[in-house]
């Protein structure tokens, strides 16, 4: 298959380099301990509740406590490389501290939502099949139920205030007992996460084990991470991420934004969850590697429980979706004190409305830079350039990646015209976990098919146009739900909106927009439908429009078009 053209690299700049070559690190370990070396008693990760109570660990004892982990998984637990470590806990310090104690004991990191129902959990656990599970505390009564037929021999638990300092820790823990008894009673046999510590610090001081032996044989082609995905076929698979595959997109991201990015100075605010890949490679890993200091947000919801890690932190940085950026331009609070030292932020996920990277610019007074990319990507594919964004698109690809349009037939097509986006390049998964005829339909030969459709710009810009699955065909013509959303946000009584394709006898299908409405707007359908007319083609005007008091979000803050779909579904096999 011909090679593309790469006019986007025309963007990249004096200093950044088109091809970043192998990577810098032999493996995950490798670079954690490098940066600690480096970094030392400077502040990595801070977590920070609602009321601001917080606890802090620095780069050496991150790096420490997952030397004694790691031990702990290896000598004690009795794992052996390769086998499966279950993380199911919200950004808390227990987080980066088992990530990388799994990757030092040459183990596979399966990220799990921690809001999963039983049912989710086991059907996870039992296509993954994990050998030992490190979860929060909050939902271990759930593991009973999510374990029957396959159980997990190793279960640790943590907490959410684990690692504060005793006082808030102990308040913390009384309010979670006894006011609103969040914690249930945990039926399995389990260690706690400071007890499995200080176990493999014995081990280590005892039998003067070095912990980095089991990662002496890890190379950056083994496996790193099992991460659970829809893909592009809607069946939960596990994309097979390894050491390479991550340790190189980190660095691919970071050597398109590097310019403006100072090691040892910056601070991240980390309000998406951590198990979700976005996070977990530009906010966990490149930051870390930047010796950034990462202020970790146990739960973004409400909005409000931002507000006092905004007071308290200089926050140079943050990553967020389209859902995170419109609520926080539209909190009073954010409003009357935004931010001070924030440089840009980064936006990923689902596509970042042109109205709303308007509001942030013009509340927050920086740059809401939007990124592109799946998890089976690992997941960055392309970046807008700071200082170079351009509206409506998902930027440039970053470096030692190509990005193509293909046409139905599998052919790269030609700049400006409209196809399926494929990628090729050291980010892309080894495929998915114990399901070749599934890796079999989004590959094609070396190029990864993202099930996007989109256009590359005379310059090497790309735009999302829609989802495959998620277009609507009325009378034969393609309308992207993306455009009329898009044109909807920019109505000033619009909070927020979706657009789903519905059954019409008449055309196929028919547009349906979903509208959350500013309070006493007295925003109608009548007016959504003249608004939409002024500036889409008549076939692309909703049909039908209902206002809602809110939309159904995933746990990352993405609105999910199927969930509507699946009502709209379910009304007519009713009807």
């Amino acid at each position: 298959m011909a090679d593309t053209a790469k006019p986007w690299t025309a963007f990249y700049g004096d200093n950044v380099r088109a091809d970043i070559g192998g990577g810098s690190y032999r493996n995950l370990p490798d670079l954690v301990r490098s940066v600690a070396d480096t970094f030392g008693k400077a502040k990595a990760f801070t977590a920070v509740l609602p009321n601001g109570m917080n606890g802090t660990l620095t780069f050496k004892q991150v790096d420490e406590m997952s030397d004694a982990l790691a031990v702990y998984l290896r000598e004690v637990a009795g794992l052996s490389a390769g086998d499966r470590v279950a993380v199911q806990m919200p950004n808390c310090l227990g987080f980066p501290v088992a990530a990388f104690a799994i990757f030092k004991a040459g183990c596979v990191l399966v990220n799990v939502n921690p809001l999963y129902t039983t049912e989710e959990m086991a059907k996870q656990f039992e296509d993954a099949e994990p050998h030992a599970l490190i979860i929060i505390d909050l939902f271990a009564d759930k593991i009973s139920g999510a374990t029957k037929g396959h159980p997990i021999p190793n279960v640790i638990v943590t907490r959410v205030a684990e690692f504060f300092p005793v006082l808030p820790r102990g308040i913390v823990g009384l309010v979670q007992k006894y006011w609103d008894r969040s914690i249930k009673p945990i039926e399995v046999a389990h260690t706690r996460l400071p007890a499995a510590i200080a176990a493999g610090r014995a081990h280590i001081k005892s039998d003067k084990i070095e912990a980095d032996r089991y990662a002496q044989e890890v190379t950056l082609d083994d496996l790193a991470v099992l991460q659970y995905t829809g893909g592009t076929t809607g069946v939960a698979k596990g994309a097979m991420l390894t050491h390479g595959n991550l340790i190189l997109n980190m660095e691919q991201a970071m050597e398109l934004l590097g310019r403006d990015i100072v090691k040892g100075e910056e601070t991240i605010m980390t309000a998406l969850p951590l198990y979700h890949i976005f996070a977990f490679t530009v906010n966990m890993l490149a930051f870390y590697w930047l010796g950034a200091r990462n202020i970790l947000i146990p739960n973004p919801r409400p909005l409000s429980n931002l507000k006092r890690a905004f007071e308290n932190y200089k926050i140079t940085w943050m990553s967020g979706v389209n859902t995170l950026f419109n609520g926080l331009t539209n909190e009073v609070w954010f409003q009357d004190t935004p931010p001070k030292h924030m440089k840009f932020a980064g936006a990923g996920g689902m596509a970042l409305q042109s109205a709303v990277a308007e509001r942030w610019k013009e509340v927050a007074g920086c740059e809401v830079v939007q990124g592109y990319g799946l998890t089976e990507t690992s997941p960055v594919l392309t970046f807008e350039p700071l200082g170079n964004a351009r509206a409506g698109t998902i930027g440039i690809p970053v470096p030692s990646t190509e990005v193509a349009c293909f046409s139905e037939d599998g052919e790269i097509l030609p700049q400006g015209e409209t196809g399926e986006i494929a990628a090729r390049g050291p980010q892309i998964m080894k495929g998915y976990w114990k399901k070749p005829e599934e890796t079999s339909k989004v590959m094609n030969g070396e190029w990864f098919l993202t099930g996007d459709i989109g256009v590359m710009d005379e310059d090497g810009y790309f735009r999302i146009v829609d989802r495959k699955k998620d277009m609507v065909v009325v009378s034969g013509f393609n309308v992207y739900p993306n455009e009329v959303e898009d044109c909807l946000a920019k109505h000033d009584d619009v909070i927020e909106v979706a657009v789903i394709g519905v059954p019409d006898g008449a055309t196929g299908e028919a547009v349906k927009a979903f509208v959350v409405a500013a309070k006493d707007s007295g925003l109608n359908k009548d007016a959504v439908r003249n608004y939409c007319k002024e500036h889409l083609t008549a076939y692309k005007v909703p049909k039908q429009v209902e206002f809602r008091d809110e939309l159904p979000k995933s746990n990352v803050g993405k609105i999910l078009r199927k969930d509507l779909r699946a009502e709209e579904l379910a009304k007519i096999a009713a009807e």
